[in-house]
């Protein structure tokens, strides 16, 4: 079955755009280019990938495309776009005529302003997106949940994608509240969500697969296979686990489902939600 990886990044690696990449994470202090991904990616049997932005930065966003246009394996964009800016709108015409722009995201975990998701200006912003049919990430830690809660249902037609299973707290071994949060939250049938960044949500080291299986069963659980999509986080995962081993885990975890569903997962939810 066709297989996408939902959520990868590209950077040129310089230290002050990446002040987050600390000394446990020195070993993605460096470029990450096309390139690379396509031996990893041929290696582990993926089809195509969906790439995301790692910077706010415009000019990072039509680097991207522009990546994309050299490299039919990339399927879709992630771009960042300022969505508070007045003339967002103007920004994301031009962009949008670029048809493997299928997204846009802010980086919310990172706001001091924990509602910033909540901002007039922000969702008037997330307003624009269905014009020209571009889906929105969402990229919290599992405390924004109830906000996003807030977000999601004043956009109802607004198609939303929820990166990482919402960075629960995995190293801590808490499930809750992010179980009771999740849950309610999947009950929006406009918001799909990536099996992706939870190994750096975990100890790097020390991590198990036995301690991820109850944060997956949860998200298959809540929202069904229909609305789930795999994601490598590539390379930001390297910190903690390899590509390949990351998809043979998530194959796995979905092994006990139908074909179909694993299906879905794999790579026919990418499609449907991005319209890659």
């Amino acid at each position: 079955m066709p297989v996408i990886d939902a959520h990868h990044h590209f950077w040129r690696y310089h230290a002050k755009d990446f002040g987050w990449v600390n000394n446990a994470m020195r070993v993605i202090r460096r470029d990450f280019l096309p390139a690379d991904l396509e031996r990893e990616i041929h290696a582990a049997g993926v089809d195509g990938v969906v790439t995301v932005q790692a910077r706010q930065s415009l000019d990072e966003t039509r680097w991207l495309l522009e990546l994309a246009a050299a490299h039919s394996f990339i399927r879709g964009v992630v771009g960042w776009v300022p969505l508070v800016d007045p003339k967002a709108s103007a920004i994301l015409e031009k962009l949008a005529a670029d048809k493997k722009l299928r997204s846009v995201r802010h980086v919310l975990q990172g706001e001091a302003d924990e509602r910033y998701m909540l901002r007039e200006d922000f969702n008037r912003g997330i307003a624009e997106l269905r014009r020209f049919k571009l889906a929105y990430d969402i990229l919290i830690f599992e405390h924004h949940l109830p906000q996003t809660m807030e977000l999601v249902d004043r956009h109802p037609q607004q198609v939303f994608v929820l990166d990482h299973i919402a960075k629960p707290r995995i190293k801590d071994n808490l499930l809750e509240p992010w179980r009771k949060n999740i849950r309610e939250l999947a009950k929006r049938p406009n918001l799909y969500c990536k099996i992706s960044g939870m190994v750096t949500e975990a100890d790097f080291t020390s991590w198990t697969e036995a301690q991820l299986l109850p944060y997956v069963e949860t998200v298959i659980e809540a929202f069904g296979a229909k609305r789930l999509m795999f994601g490598s986080d590539w390379p930001v995962g390297l910190i903690a686990c390899e590509y390949a081993r990351w998809l043979s885990l998530v194959r796995g975890w979905i092994a006990k489902l139908s074909s179909a569903e694993q299906k879905h997962i794999l790579g026919d939810t990418a499609v449907e939600a991005y319209r890659l």
